[in-house]
């Protein structure tokens, strides 16, 4: 899995709000708001709501992703 880019503290933000109101379901949510944005044309939200989904992924493993030192 590719580490997301945290472009601001609002997007760990967006993903902890997301994890709480759909629990499981939320990166699928996070997806669907990437999609929605993608057919309305605007690729800056698209890009976003993408990374928030890699982020949600992230923070919902349950081992640590890459080196542990």
């Amino acid at each position: 899995m590719l580490n997301p880019y945290v472009a601001s503290r609002d997007d760990v933000t967006d993903a902890l709000a997301l994890m709480a109101v759909f629990g499981m379901d939320a990166g699928f949510e996070a997806q669907a708001r990437a999609a929605r944005s993608r057919d309305l044309g605007n690729h800056i939200h698209f890009c976003r709501w993408r990374q928030i989904e890699r982020l949600i992924l992230l923070l919902s493993a349950e081992n640590a992703i890459g080196a542990v030192h």
